[in-house]
């Protein structure tokens, strides 16, 4: 049993009998559930997560304006119980991740914005004290979030929600970003993509810089994992489980196994010999016999594939530069 499951358990068992027998007038505005910060809201949990923030628990969710009414006695009532829980020794910062808290701050401190209920960004008050809001969020906050961050907010399972609001604000980041934003990120991946692994890689081989040539390898393997999530139109978790996410979502199998070979392979410095004695470096030819060029120039046909599947465009070059503007001109 992994933490989620072990997490419904426990609210289903424990913690909505709590909720009906304690709070019973203000069960239908608590929202239940386990989302936000931890391998655990991902369901990658496994025996080696258990030597740090390992514990059972729920998130707890509710307005402002019931932290005022009620939240507190929650708080305390749910913690006590938490703490009568043989062995479960929670650690400061898991506590910090489940129990009570608004709906405001859960989706403020995961994506690094602050967040009223009724999900709008909140750039201050006016003078009478009135909240002065952005609705949702515009072009510049969409572009500046984090694909992580999204990831966390909209992670894990709701097992309550009869106010709806935390859903509503979950189900907009749900839907994905918008179109143009969508297309902005997709262009600066291409871009990423094309000069570390189509472009630089092959001059700093030729430099003989081999800490650049491994740079450029994982800037390419980032970028190619962020526009495979792209195409998917889904956020990529953190990155020590986007591979993982990643290789979930890819049925066939190809791009993640590509993928992983790239990753494990290394240049191969004879290739770039005649390089290194005087004959002239030629950018339009890629280099396919460095097996670091060959696997990146796979990927990027994929990648090209999945353009083309998307509507994003109609070419079959592999030389994803090209496809930069034809990307943003559709905008």
């Amino acid at each position: 049993m992994n933490s989620m499951e072990a997490g419904r358990r426990f609210y289903e068992e424990q913690v909505k009998n709590l909720i009906h027998e304690q709070f019973g007038q203000y069960e239908d505005r608590i929202a239940v559930g386990i989302a936000g910060e931890g391998s655990d809201c991902f369901g990658y949990d496994d025996f080696m997560s258990r030597d740090h923030d390992f514990g059972t628990g729920v998130c707890l969710w509710i307005t402002e304006e019931d932290l005022n009414f009620f939240g507190r006695r929650l708080s305390i009532a749910y913690n006590e119980l938490i703490d009568g829980i043989p062995g479960n020794n929670l650690s400061e910062r898991l506590r910090e991740r489940r129990g009570v808290m608004t709906i405001n701050d859960f989706y403020s401190n995961v994506l690094g914005t602050r967040i009223d209920a009724e999900g709008f960004v909140l750039v201050g008050r006016e003078p009478d004290g009135e909240k002065k809001a952005e609705a949702f969020f515009g072009d510049r906050e969409w572009q500046l979030l984090d694909h992580s961050c999204l990831a966390t907010a909209v992670n894990g399972e709701v097992f309550r929600d009869d106010l709806g609001i935390f859903s509503a604000f979950r189900n907009k980041l749900l839907d994905y970003y918008p179109d143009h934003v969508w297309r902005i990120r997709i262009a600066n991946a291409l871009h990423q993509y094309a000069s570390s692994m189509q472009v630089n890689y092959a001059r700093s081989m030729k430099r003989r810089d081999f800490v650049a040539a491994r740079l450029c390898q994982a800037k390419g393997i980032e970028a190619a994992m962020e526009l495979f999530f792209l195409m998917k139109r889904e956020y990529p978790p953190y990155y020590k489980w986007t591979y993982q996410r990643m290789a979930q979502l890819d049925h066939n199998g190809r791009f993640s196994k590509i993928v992983e070979y790239f990753a494990r392979i290394r240049c191969d410095k004879d290739v770039w010999e005649l390089s290194w004695q005087g004959i002239p470096y030629q950018s339009v030819q890629p280099v396919l016999g460095d097996p670091m060029v060959a696997a990146a120039e796979e990927i990027a046909f994929l990648i090209c594939e999945m353009l083309r599947e998307n509507g994003l465009t109609a070419g079959t070059d592999p030389y994803l530069e090209r496809y930069v503007e034809e990307v943003l001109v559709g905008r």
